[in-house]
């Protein structure tokens, strides 16, 4: 009986460890630097992690919202990646700082020329943006994940309010009411946010190595309670054979 109590024990503890080590689902995500002011400017990032145990992340495409056009976007230079900005005419102007803007950005793609990102890993792809809209509360992206064995996830999905979130999602960039002096950031405010991007580069690739390190020990956790799971499984059986054959 004991054994057997033994067995269990290390069973149990295997499967918890192993729980325990599993990520949650992920997807591709967008959060601002900061605060995402109605009217204003921001940075933010979108979040990419490779889901694939065999394939690496070798391309990102992001599509803007068309409803609300943004007339100033503004990529950050990523080493291993090359990245294209996609401009279209608009349906209606825009008015920006008292000049009229023809045309807004409708997709940005960084398609990587080197590993991208391999499994275990994530990375951020920040942006500056604006103007942000004054008259919604969110913004909608739709993203296409592209892997090395040409598979090609479609973040499309438009998550809706009292249902359960969607199997794709869509980035969604939720923004904060203006301030209350309704000042909007102006030019200056724009020059700034790009040297935000650029202190935030430094932030990004600590944040990638502290997370590719916590994974790689939630991994080797995971597989040590497999190895004391079946373990105690093992001792179990054993014991009881034993007792058996006594």
């Amino acid at each position: 009986m004991k054994a057997s109590r033994i067995a269990a024990a290390g069973a149990a503890a295997g499967v918890t460890v192993l729980a325990l080590s599993v990520p949650a689902f992920a997807h591709v995500s967008v959060q601002p630097e900061g605060a995402a002011a109605k009217g204003g400017y921001a940075v933010v990032d979108f979040k990419v992690p490779n889901e694939r145990d065999n394939a690496s992340t070798t391309k990102l495409e992001v599509t803007f919202p068309t409803d609300h056009p943004l007339a100033s976007v503004m990529p950050e230079p990523m080493p291993g990646w090359k990245i294209d900005v996609t401009k279209s005419k608009l349906d209606k102007p825009l008015e920006l700082h008292g000049e009229k803007i023809s045309e807004a950005v409708t997709k940005v793609t960084w398609t990587a020329d080197g590993k991208g990102i391999e499994p275990g890993y994530f990375e951020k792809f920040p942006l500056s943006i604006g103007q942000l809209p004054e008259d919604t509360d969110q913004l909608v992206f739709k993203a296409l994940q592209t892997y090395s064995n040409k598979e090609v996830v479609r973040w499309i999905e438009v998550p809706q309010e009292g249902q359960e979130e969607p199997d794709n999602p869509a980035p969604v960039l939720e923004l904060s009411a203006a301030s209350e002096d309704g000042h909007h950031a102006s030019s200056g405010d724009e020059a700034s946010d790009a040297k935000s991007a650029e202190k935030a580069s430094a932030d990004t690739s600590a944040d990638s190595t502290s997370s590719s390190g916590t994974d790689t020990t939630a991994r080797v956790l995971g597989i040590v309670g497999i190895v004391v799971g079946a373990a105690g499984v093992a001792y179990g059986v054993l014991a009881g054979r034993r007792r058996t054959n006594a």
